[in-house]
Protein backbone atom coordinates (compact mmCIF):
# COMPACT_ATOMS: atom_id res chain seq x y z
CA UNK A 1 0.00 0.00 0.00
CA UNK A 2 1.36 3.43 -0.97
CA UNK A 3 1.69 5.56 2.14
CA UNK A 4 -0.52 8.65 1.95
CA UNK A 5 2.13 10.72 3.77
CA UNK A 6 4.71 9.79 1.19
CA UNK A 7 2.46 11.15 -1.56
CA UNK A 8 1.07 14.26 0.07
CA UNK A 9 -0.80 16.78 -2.08
CA UNK A 10 1.41 19.61 -3.34
CA UNK A 11 -1.15 21.33 -5.59
CA UNK A 12 -4.91 21.23 -5.79
CA UNK A 13 -7.42 22.70 -8.23
CA UNK A 14 -10.76 23.61 -6.62
CA UNK A 15 -13.76 23.85 -8.97
CA UNK A 16 -11.65 25.33 -11.77
CA UNK A 17 -13.47 26.38 -14.96
CA UNK A 18 -12.14 28.01 -18.13
CA UNK A 19 -14.36 29.68 -20.73
CA UNK A 20 -13.16 30.95 -24.14
CA UNK A 21 -15.53 33.15 -26.19
CA UNK A 22 -18.54 31.49 -24.59
CA UNK A 23 -17.18 27.93 -25.01
CA UNK A 24 -16.52 26.00 -21.78
CA UNK A 25 -13.13 24.28 -22.17
CA UNK A 26 -12.91 23.09 -18.55
CA UNK A 27 -15.88 22.74 -16.22
CA UNK A 28 -15.56 22.65 -12.42
CA UNK A 29 -12.45 20.50 -12.35
CA UNK A 30 -11.10 19.23 -9.03
CA UNK A 31 -7.61 17.81 -9.31
CA UNK A 32 -4.94 16.81 -6.78
CA UNK A 33 -1.24 16.50 -7.68
CA UNK A 34 0.84 14.35 -5.33
CA UNK A 35 4.50 14.76 -4.48
CA UNK A 36 6.92 12.03 -5.65
CA UNK A 37 4.27 10.44 -7.88
CA UNK A 38 3.32 10.34 -11.57
CA UNK A 39 -0.11 11.91 -11.88
CA UNK A 40 -1.46 10.73 -15.24
CA UNK A 41 -3.98 12.86 -17.13
CA UNK A 42 -5.86 11.30 -20.01
CA UNK A 43 -8.77 12.22 -22.27
CA UNK A 44 -9.76 12.60 -25.89
CA UNK A 45 -8.57 15.58 -27.91
CA UNK A 46 -10.64 18.57 -26.88
CA UNK A 47 -11.31 17.08 -23.43
CA UNK A 48 -9.50 20.02 -21.78
CA UNK A 49 -6.21 18.40 -20.67
CA UNK A 50 -3.85 21.00 -22.15
CA UNK A 51 -6.09 23.86 -20.96
CA UNK A 52 -6.00 22.50 -17.41
CA UNK A 53 -2.20 22.20 -17.51
CA UNK A 54 -1.79 25.70 -18.98
CA UNK A 55 -3.75 27.01 -15.99
CA UNK A 56 -1.32 25.27 -13.59
CA UNK A 57 1.69 26.49 -15.63
CA UNK A 58 0.55 30.14 -15.62
CA UNK A 59 -0.10 30.30 -19.38
CA UNK A 60 -3.85 30.73 -18.84
CA UNK A 61 -5.83 32.10 -15.91
CA UNK A 62 -8.91 30.22 -14.67
CA UNK A 63 -12.27 31.89 -15.31
CA UNK A 64 -13.55 30.47 -12.01
CA UNK A 65 -12.12 28.41 -9.15
CA UNK A 66 -8.87 28.40 -7.15
CA UNK A 67 -5.35 26.99 -7.36
CA UNK A 68 -4.09 25.81 -3.96
CA UNK A 69 -0.30 25.35 -3.67
CA UNK A 70 1.14 23.99 -0.40
CA UNK A 71 -2.23 24.65 1.23
CA UNK A 72 -2.32 28.36 0.22
CA UNK A 73 -4.40 29.90 -2.61
CA UNK A 74 -2.17 31.29 -5.40
CA UNK A 75 -2.69 33.01 -8.73
CA UNK A 76 -0.16 33.00 -11.56
CA UNK A 77 0.01 35.95 -13.94
CA UNK A 78 2.54 34.35 -16.27
CA UNK A 79 4.61 31.18 -16.86
CA UNK A 80 7.55 32.96 -15.16
CA UNK A 81 5.32 33.37 -12.10
CA UNK A 82 4.54 29.62 -12.06
CA UNK A 83 8.24 28.80 -12.62
CA UNK A 84 9.17 30.96 -9.62
CA UNK A 85 6.83 28.69 -7.63
CA UNK A 86 8.59 25.56 -8.92
CA UNK A 87 6.24 24.62 -11.77
CA UNK A 88 7.68 23.63 -15.16
CA UNK A 89 5.95 22.41 -18.33
CA UNK A 90 7.03 20.53 -21.45
CA UNK A 91 4.60 21.59 -24.16
CA UNK A 92 3.24 19.17 -26.77
CA UNK A 93 3.94 21.61 -29.61
CA UNK A 94 7.65 22.33 -29.25
CA UNK A 95 8.60 25.76 -27.89
CA UNK A 96 12.13 26.12 -29.24
CA UNK A 97 14.09 28.79 -31.10
CA UNK A 98 15.32 27.09 -34.27
CA UNK A 99 18.08 29.66 -34.92
CA UNK A 100 19.69 29.23 -31.49
CA UNK A 101 21.91 26.48 -30.06
CA UNK A 102 20.62 23.74 -27.78
CA UNK A 103 22.34 25.35 -24.75
CA UNK A 104 20.86 28.79 -25.56
CA UNK A 105 17.39 27.20 -25.78
CA UNK A 106 17.76 25.36 -22.48
CA UNK A 107 18.68 28.57 -20.62
CA UNK A 108 16.56 31.05 -22.64
CA UNK A 109 15.25 33.83 -20.30
CA UNK A 110 17.28 32.27 -17.43
CA UNK A 111 20.79 32.79 -18.81
CA UNK A 112 23.80 32.05 -16.61
CA UNK A 113 25.71 35.34 -16.30
CA UNK A 114 29.13 36.45 -15.05
CA UNK A 115 28.16 39.78 -13.54
CA UNK A 116 28.88 42.66 -15.91
CA UNK A 117 30.72 40.35 -18.33
CA UNK A 118 27.39 39.05 -19.66
CA UNK A 119 26.32 35.49 -20.45
CA UNK A 120 28.66 32.69 -19.40
CA UNK A 121 28.32 30.57 -22.56
CA UNK A 122 30.90 28.03 -21.38
CA UNK A 123 28.96 27.33 -18.14
CA UNK A 124 25.69 27.08 -20.10
CA UNK A 125 27.18 24.54 -22.53
CA UNK A 126 28.64 22.46 -19.68
CA UNK A 127 25.38 22.41 -17.71
CA UNK A 128 23.28 21.76 -20.84
CA UNK A 129 25.55 18.86 -21.83
CA UNK A 130 25.10 17.38 -18.33
CA UNK A 131 21.28 17.41 -18.73
CA UNK A 132 21.55 15.95 -22.25
CA UNK A 133 23.86 13.22 -20.95
CA UNK A 134 21.29 12.24 -18.31
CA UNK A 135 18.83 11.81 -21.18
CA UNK A 136 21.39 9.87 -23.21
CA UNK A 137 20.33 12.22 -26.00
CA UNK A 138 23.45 11.98 -28.16
CA UNK A 139 23.21 15.74 -28.74
CA UNK A 140 25.95 18.34 -28.35
CA UNK A 141 24.72 21.50 -26.58
CA UNK A 142 26.43 23.65 -29.23
CA UNK A 143 24.28 22.23 -32.07
CA UNK A 144 21.69 24.52 -33.69
CA UNK A 145 18.16 23.34 -32.89
CA UNK A 146 17.08 23.61 -36.56
CA UNK A 147 19.64 20.91 -37.43
CA UNK A 148 18.00 18.36 -35.10
CA UNK A 149 15.20 15.93 -36.10
CA UNK A 150 11.91 16.40 -34.25
CA UNK A 151 12.60 13.51 -31.79
CA UNK A 152 15.84 15.11 -30.60
CA UNK A 153 14.13 18.51 -30.40
CA UNK A 154 11.66 16.85 -28.02
CA UNK A 155 14.61 15.69 -25.87
CA UNK A 156 15.91 19.30 -25.79
CA UNK A 157 12.46 20.40 -24.56
CA UNK A 158 12.69 17.75 -21.79
CA UNK A 159 16.26 18.84 -20.85
CA UNK A 160 15.01 22.45 -20.67
CA UNK A 161 12.27 21.44 -18.22
CA UNK A 162 14.75 19.41 -16.13
CA UNK A 163 17.00 22.47 -15.87
CA UNK A 164 14.23 24.35 -14.02
CA UNK A 165 14.62 22.10 -10.95
CA UNK A 166 10.83 22.16 -10.77
CA UNK A 167 8.94 20.48 -7.95
CA UNK A 168 5.92 20.09 -10.25
CA UNK A 169 6.78 19.05 -13.80
CA UNK A 170 4.04 18.83 -16.44
CA UNK A 171 4.82 16.64 -19.46
CA UNK A 172 2.32 17.09 -22.31
CA UNK A 173 2.81 14.21 -24.80
CA UNK A 174 6.58 13.99 -24.11
CA UNK A 175 7.06 10.76 -26.09
CA UNK A 176 5.03 11.51 -29.24
CA UNK A 177 8.19 11.88 -31.37
CA UNK A 178 10.56 9.63 -29.40
CA UNK A 179 11.90 6.21 -30.39
CA UNK A 180 11.36 3.23 -28.07
CA UNK A 181 14.95 3.52 -26.75
CA UNK A 182 14.49 7.26 -26.03
CA UNK A 183 11.21 6.52 -24.21
CA UNK A 184 13.02 4.03 -21.94
CA UNK A 185 15.61 6.67 -21.00
CA UNK A 186 12.87 9.23 -20.32
CA UNK A 187 11.16 6.74 -17.98
CA UNK A 188 14.43 6.31 -16.07
CA UNK A 189 14.69 10.09 -15.67
CA UNK A 190 11.05 10.19 -14.46
CA UNK A 191 11.89 7.55 -11.82
CA UNK A 192 14.85 9.71 -10.66
CA UNK A 193 12.65 12.81 -10.43
CA UNK A 194 10.00 10.89 -8.48
CA UNK A 195 12.66 9.75 -6.01
CA UNK A 196 13.60 13.42 -5.53
CA UNK A 197 9.96 14.18 -4.58
CA UNK A 198 8.93 15.89 -7.83
CA UNK A 199 5.21 15.74 -8.64
CA UNK A 200 4.96 14.76 -12.30
CA UNK A 201 1.87 15.32 -14.44
CA UNK A 202 2.01 13.07 -17.46
CA UNK A 203 -0.31 13.45 -20.46
CA UNK A 204 -0.20 10.80 -23.18
CA UNK A 205 -2.48 8.94 -25.57
CA UNK A 206 -0.40 5.78 -25.29
CA UNK A 207 -2.44 3.88 -22.74
CA UNK A 208 0.15 1.13 -22.19
CA UNK A 209 2.66 3.87 -21.31
CA UNK A 210 0.27 5.41 -18.76
CA UNK A 211 -0.37 2.05 -17.12
CA UNK A 212 3.35 1.42 -16.87
CA UNK A 213 4.53 4.65 -15.27
CA UNK A 214 1.44 6.17 -13.67
CA UNK A 215 0.63 6.16 -9.94
CA UNK A 216 -2.62 8.16 -10.01
CA UNK A 217 -4.92 8.72 -13.00
CA UNK A 218 -7.46 11.42 -13.84
CA UNK A 219 -9.71 11.11 -16.90
CA UNK A 220 -11.29 14.11 -18.63
CA UNK A 221 -14.20 14.12 -21.05
CA UNK A 222 -15.64 17.28 -22.61
CA UNK A 223 -13.91 19.50 -20.06
CA UNK A 224 -15.14 17.51 -17.05
CA UNK A 225 -13.37 14.95 -14.86
CA UNK A 226 -15.10 11.59 -15.40
CA UNK A 227 -12.81 9.28 -13.45
CA UNK A 228 -10.04 9.30 -10.83
CA UNK A 229 -8.25 6.25 -9.46
CA UNK A 230 -4.94 4.72 -8.50
CA UNK A 231 -3.39 3.16 -11.59
CA UNK A 232 -2.80 -0.21 -9.90
CA UNK A 233 -6.60 -0.53 -9.40
CA UNK A 234 -7.60 -0.12 -13.08
CA UNK A 235 -6.90 -1.43 -16.60
CA UNK A 236 -6.84 0.12 -20.08
CA UNK A 237 -10.50 -0.81 -20.65
CA UNK A 238 -11.46 1.31 -17.64
CA UNK A 239 -9.53 4.25 -19.14
CA UNK A 240 -11.18 3.93 -22.56
CA UNK A 241 -14.63 3.61 -21.00
CA UNK A 242 -14.05 6.71 -18.86
CA UNK A 243 -12.70 8.62 -21.89
CA UNK A 244 -15.23 7.83 -24.58
CA UNK A 245 -18.00 6.00 -22.76
CA UNK A 246 -17.40 2.64 -24.48
CA UNK A 247 -14.76 -0.10 -24.94
CA UNK A 248 -13.46 1.04 -28.33
CA UNK A 249 -10.26 0.20 -30.04
CA UNK A 250 -11.55 0.69 -33.54
CA UNK A 251 -8.96 0.43 -36.26
CA UNK A 252 -11.89 0.10 -38.70
CA UNK A 253 -10.72 -3.12 -40.31
CA UNK A 254 -11.03 -3.18 -44.07
CA UNK A 255 -14.36 -3.86 -45.65
CA UNK A 256 -13.35 -5.89 -48.67
CA UNK A 257 -13.64 -3.82 -51.80
CA UNK A 258 -12.15 -4.43 -55.22
CA UNK A 259 -8.94 -2.55 -55.90
CA UNK A 260 -8.68 -0.60 -59.14
CA UNK A 261 -5.71 -0.20 -61.46
CA UNK A 262 -2.43 1.49 -60.58
CA UNK A 263 -3.17 5.01 -59.29
CA UNK A 264 0.34 6.00 -58.23
CA UNK A 265 3.88 4.91 -58.97
CA UNK A 266 7.21 6.24 -57.72
CA UNK A 267 10.37 5.22 -59.55
CA UNK A 268 13.88 5.53 -58.15
CA UNK A 269 13.09 8.46 -55.81
CA UNK A 270 16.34 9.73 -54.26
CA UNK A 271 17.21 12.68 -52.04
CA UNK A 272 20.80 13.63 -51.15
CA UNK A 273 21.50 14.56 -47.50
CA UNK A 274 23.21 17.84 -46.71
CA UNK A 275 25.75 15.88 -44.70
CA UNK A 276 26.40 13.37 -47.50
CA UNK A 277 24.70 10.11 -48.44
CA UNK A 278 21.02 9.73 -49.32
CA UNK A 279 18.03 10.46 -47.07
CA UNK A 280 15.86 8.65 -49.65
CA UNK A 281 17.76 5.96 -51.54
CA UNK A 282 16.26 4.91 -54.91
CA UNK A 283 12.78 4.07 -53.59
CA UNK A 284 10.33 2.56 -56.11
CA UNK A 285 6.77 1.47 -55.25
CA UNK A 286 3.24 1.62 -56.60
CA UNK A 287 -0.27 1.82 -55.13
CA UNK A 288 -3.60 0.87 -56.68
CA UNK A 289 -6.85 2.83 -56.55
CA UNK A 290 -8.64 1.94 -53.29
CA UNK A 291 -5.49 0.50 -51.70
CA UNK A 292 -3.93 1.57 -48.40
CA UNK A 293 -0.14 1.16 -48.38
CA UNK A 294 1.41 1.51 -44.94
CA UNK A 295 5.01 2.73 -44.91
CA UNK A 296 6.66 1.50 -41.71
CA UNK A 297 10.03 2.67 -40.45
CA UNK A 298 11.75 3.93 -37.34
CA UNK A 299 12.91 7.51 -36.88
CA UNK A 300 15.37 8.52 -39.58
CA UNK A 301 14.13 5.84 -42.01
CA UNK A 302 13.31 8.50 -44.62
CA UNK A 303 9.49 8.24 -44.57
CA UNK A 304 8.75 11.99 -44.34
CA UNK A 305 11.50 12.80 -46.83
CA UNK A 306 10.03 10.33 -49.36
CA UNK A 307 6.60 12.01 -49.09
CA UNK A 308 8.22 15.46 -49.41
CA UNK A 309 9.99 14.37 -52.63
CA UNK A 310 6.71 13.03 -54.07
CA UNK A 311 4.78 16.25 -53.33
CA UNK A 312 7.56 18.40 -54.84
CA UNK A 313 9.14 19.91 -51.74
CA UNK A 314 12.75 19.12 -52.72
CA UNK A 315 13.84 20.53 -56.07
CA UNK A 316 17.12 18.60 -55.94
CA UNK A 317 15.45 15.18 -55.51
CA UNK A 318 15.56 12.75 -58.44
CA UNK A 319 13.27 10.02 -59.75
CA UNK A 320 9.85 9.90 -61.43
CA UNK A 321 6.27 10.10 -60.19
CA UNK A 322 3.28 8.74 -62.15
CA UNK A 323 -0.45 9.26 -61.54
CA UNK A 324 -2.88 6.99 -63.44
CA UNK A 325 0.05 5.86 -65.57
CA UNK A 326 0.97 9.40 -66.67
CA UNK A 327 4.30 10.87 -65.60
CA UNK A 328 3.96 14.04 -63.51
CA UNK A 329 6.66 16.29 -64.94
CA UNK A 330 5.70 19.35 -62.85
CA UNK A 331 8.31 19.86 -60.10
CA UNK A 332 6.37 22.32 -57.92
CA UNK A 333 3.93 21.43 -55.14
CA UNK A 334 1.02 23.53 -56.50
CA UNK A 335 0.93 21.74 -59.84
CA UNK A 336 1.42 18.35 -58.22
CA UNK A 337 -1.64 19.05 -56.03
CA UNK A 338 -3.56 19.94 -59.22
CA UNK A 339 -2.56 16.59 -60.74
CA UNK A 340 -4.21 14.81 -57.78
CA UNK A 341 -1.58 14.49 -55.04
CA UNK A 342 -2.21 15.69 -51.49
CA UNK A 343 0.05 15.53 -48.41
CA UNK A 344 -0.98 15.59 -44.75
CA UNK A 345 2.32 16.53 -43.03
CA UNK A 346 3.54 15.15 -39.70
CA UNK A 347 4.02 18.61 -38.17
CA UNK A 348 0.46 19.96 -38.43
CA UNK A 349 1.23 23.14 -36.44
CA UNK A 350 4.00 24.42 -38.69
CA UNK A 351 3.25 22.83 -42.04
CA UNK A 352 -0.43 21.88 -42.08
CA UNK A 353 -2.19 24.98 -40.75
CA UNK A 354 -2.07 28.76 -40.94
CA UNK A 355 -2.56 29.45 -37.25
CA UNK A 356 -3.91 33.01 -37.50
CA UNK A 357 -6.70 31.93 -39.87
CA UNK A 358 -10.10 30.49 -39.00
CA UNK A 359 -11.08 26.84 -39.13
CA UNK A 360 -13.10 27.56 -42.30
CA UNK A 361 -10.27 29.42 -44.06
CA UNK A 362 -7.81 26.62 -43.26
CA UNK A 363 -10.18 24.01 -44.71
CA UNK A 364 -10.53 25.72 -48.11
CA UNK A 365 -6.99 27.12 -48.33
CA UNK A 366 -5.71 24.61 -50.91
CA UNK A 367 -8.92 24.39 -52.96
CA UNK A 368 -10.13 27.96 -53.43
CA UNK A 369 -10.18 27.61 -57.23
CA UNK A 370 -13.11 25.18 -56.74
CA UNK A 371 -15.22 28.05 -55.41
CA UNK A 372 -14.14 30.89 -57.69
CA UNK A 373 -15.94 32.21 -60.73
CA UNK A 374 -13.87 34.79 -62.60
CA UNK A 375 -12.54 36.91 -59.72
CA UNK A 376 -15.16 36.11 -57.08
CA UNK A 377 -15.45 33.38 -54.47
CA UNK A 378 -18.91 31.78 -54.41
CA UNK A 379 -19.46 32.17 -50.67
CA UNK A 380 -22.53 29.90 -50.49
CA UNK A 381 -20.75 26.98 -52.25
CA UNK A 382 -17.68 27.45 -50.04
CA UNK A 383 -19.79 27.58 -46.88
CA UNK A 384 -21.70 24.41 -47.87
CA UNK A 385 -18.44 22.54 -48.59
CA UNK A 386 -17.03 23.61 -45.19
CA UNK A 387 -20.21 22.47 -43.38
CA UNK A 388 -20.15 19.12 -45.22
CA UNK A 389 -16.46 18.50 -44.42
CA UNK A 390 -16.90 19.36 -40.72
CA UNK A 391 -19.80 16.89 -40.55
CA UNK A 392 -18.01 14.25 -42.66
CA UNK A 393 -14.90 14.20 -40.45
CA UNK A 394 -16.77 14.73 -37.13
CA UNK A 395 -14.74 17.90 -36.47
CA UNK A 396 -15.73 19.48 -33.14
CA UNK A 397 -16.04 23.09 -34.36
CA UNK A 398 -18.79 25.05 -32.59
CA UNK A 399 -18.05 27.97 -34.92
CA UNK A 400 -16.01 27.56 -38.16
CA UNK A 401 -15.06 31.26 -37.95
CA UNK A 402 -13.01 30.73 -34.77
CA UNK A 403 -9.22 30.58 -35.10
CA UNK A 404 -8.00 27.07 -35.82
CA UNK A 405 -5.73 27.22 -32.73
CA UNK A 406 -8.82 27.33 -30.48
CA UNK A 407 -9.31 23.61 -31.22
CA UNK A 408 -7.71 20.52 -29.72
CA UNK A 409 -4.82 18.72 -31.42
CA UNK A 410 -7.03 15.91 -32.77
CA UNK A 411 -9.52 18.33 -34.28
CA UNK A 412 -6.69 20.37 -35.80
CA UNK A 413 -5.45 17.12 -37.40
CA UNK A 414 -8.92 16.57 -38.86
CA UNK A 415 -8.85 20.10 -40.33
CA UNK A 416 -5.51 19.29 -42.03
CA UNK A 417 -7.08 16.10 -43.46
CA UNK A 418 -10.17 18.05 -44.54
CA UNK A 419 -8.02 20.65 -46.29
CA UNK A 420 -6.29 17.89 -48.29
CA UNK A 421 -9.60 16.19 -49.19
CA UNK A 422 -11.06 19.50 -50.42
CA UNK A 423 -8.57 19.33 -53.34
CA UNK A 424 -10.29 16.10 -54.53
CA UNK A 425 -7.04 14.11 -54.63
CA UNK A 426 -6.49 10.77 -56.38
CA UNK A 427 -3.53 9.95 -54.14
CA UNK A 428 -3.36 10.88 -50.45
CA UNK A 429 -0.02 10.88 -48.58
CA UNK A 430 -0.47 10.83 -44.79
CA UNK A 431 2.66 11.31 -42.67
CA UNK A 432 2.09 9.89 -39.14
CA UNK A 433 -1.66 10.72 -39.27
CA UNK A 434 -2.25 9.62 -35.66
CA UNK A 435 0.68 11.41 -34.00
CA UNK A 436 -0.44 13.12 -30.79
CA UNK A 437 -4.13 12.30 -31.12
CA UNK A 438 -6.27 10.19 -28.81
CA UNK A 439 -8.15 6.91 -29.11
CA UNK A 440 -11.43 8.50 -30.25
CA UNK A 441 -9.87 10.90 -32.80
CA UNK A 442 -7.64 8.06 -34.09
CA UNK A 443 -10.67 5.84 -34.65
CA UNK A 444 -12.31 8.70 -36.60
CA UNK A 445 -9.20 9.24 -38.73
CA UNK A 446 -8.83 5.51 -39.44
CA UNK A 447 -12.52 5.15 -40.32
CA UNK A 448 -12.11 8.10 -42.71
CA UNK A 449 -9.10 6.42 -44.35
CA UNK A 450 -11.10 3.21 -44.85
CA UNK A 451 -14.08 5.10 -46.30
CA UNK A 452 -11.87 7.06 -48.72
CA UNK A 453 -10.11 3.88 -49.86
CA UNK A 454 -13.53 2.32 -50.40
CA UNK A 455 -14.35 5.21 -52.75
CA UNK A 456 -11.22 4.45 -54.79
CA UNK A 457 -8.66 6.84 -53.29
CA UNK A 458 -5.06 5.52 -53.20
CA UNK A 459 -3.62 6.12 -49.71
CA UNK A 460 0.01 5.96 -48.57
CA UNK A 461 0.47 6.51 -44.84
CA UNK A 462 3.64 6.42 -42.77
CA UNK A 463 3.86 5.30 -39.16
CA UNK A 464 6.26 3.90 -36.59
CA UNK A 465 3.33 2.20 -34.81
CA UNK A 466 3.37 -1.55 -35.60
CA UNK A 467 -0.16 -2.24 -34.45
CA UNK A 468 -1.46 0.60 -36.61
CA UNK A 469 0.39 -0.46 -39.78
CA UNK A 470 -0.71 -4.09 -39.32
CA UNK A 471 -4.36 -3.20 -38.78
CA UNK A 472 -4.83 -0.60 -41.52
CA UNK A 473 -2.65 -1.60 -44.45
CA UNK A 474 -3.47 -3.70 -47.50
CA UNK A 475 0.32 -3.92 -48.03
CA UNK A 476 3.21 -2.79 -45.84
CA UNK A 477 6.41 -1.23 -47.20
CA UNK A 478 9.36 -1.15 -44.78
CA UNK A 479 11.90 1.68 -45.04
CA UNK A 480 15.27 1.66 -43.31
CA UNK A 481 18.11 4.17 -43.75
CA UNK A 482 16.30 5.68 -46.73
CA UNK A 483 15.97 2.33 -48.57
CA UNK A 484 12.88 0.27 -49.28
CA UNK A 485 13.90 -3.04 -47.69
CA UNK A 486 10.70 -5.10 -47.98
CA UNK A 487 7.07 -5.08 -49.05
CA UNK A 488 4.62 -7.43 -47.35
CA UNK A 489 1.07 -8.34 -48.29
CA UNK A 490 -1.33 -7.98 -45.32
CA UNK A 491 -1.89 -11.76 -45.29
CA UNK A 492 1.81 -12.59 -44.91
CA UNK A 493 2.90 -9.71 -42.67
CA UNK A 494 3.86 -10.50 -39.08
CA UNK A 495 5.15 -8.08 -36.47
CA UNK A 496 8.36 -10.13 -36.18
CA UNK A 497 9.01 -9.98 -39.95
CA UNK A 498 8.42 -6.22 -40.09
CA UNK A 499 10.70 -5.52 -37.10
CA UNK A 500 13.39 -7.82 -38.53
CA UNK A 501 13.23 -6.05 -41.90
CA UNK A 502 13.45 -2.56 -40.38
CA UNK A 503 16.32 -3.60 -38.10
CA UNK A 504 18.36 -5.35 -40.76
CA UNK A 505 18.29 -2.25 -42.92
CA UNK A 506 20.30 -2.72 -46.06
CA UNK A 507 20.70 -6.49 -45.73
CA UNK A 508 17.07 -7.69 -45.94
CA UNK A 509 15.42 -7.47 -49.34
CA UNK A 510 12.16 -9.18 -48.35
CA UNK A 511 9.78 -9.43 -51.26
CA UNK A 512 10.58 -6.33 -53.29
CA UNK A 513 7.25 -6.28 -55.03
CA UNK A 514 5.77 -3.08 -56.38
Amino acid sequence: MIEQAEHDIVLRLDDVSKVYSGIVAVKRANLELRRGAVNVLVGENGAGKSTLMKIIAGVERPTLGRIILDGEPVSFDSPADAQANGIGMIFQELNLFANMTVAENIFATREITRGVRGIDHKAQIEKANAFLKRLDAGINAETMVEDLPIGQQQLVEIAKAMSLNARILIMDEPTSALSAAEVEILFKVIAELKAQGVAIVYISHRLEELMRIGDYITVLRDGQITGQAMVRDIDTKWIVRSMIGSDAKDFARALDHTLGGEAFRAEEISLPRRTGGLAVDHVSLSVRAGEILGIYGLMGAGRSEFFECVIGRHKHSTGKVFIDGQEVRARDTTRRIRRGLALIPEDRQREGLVQVLSIASNLTLASLQRFTRLFHIKASAEKQAITDMIKDLSIKAPNPDFEVTSMSGGNQQKVVIGKALMTNPKVLLMDEPSRGIDVGAKADVFRTMRRLAGKGLAILFSTSDLEEVMALSDRIAVLSNGKLVAIFDKNEATEEAIIAASAKGHGHQGKLAS
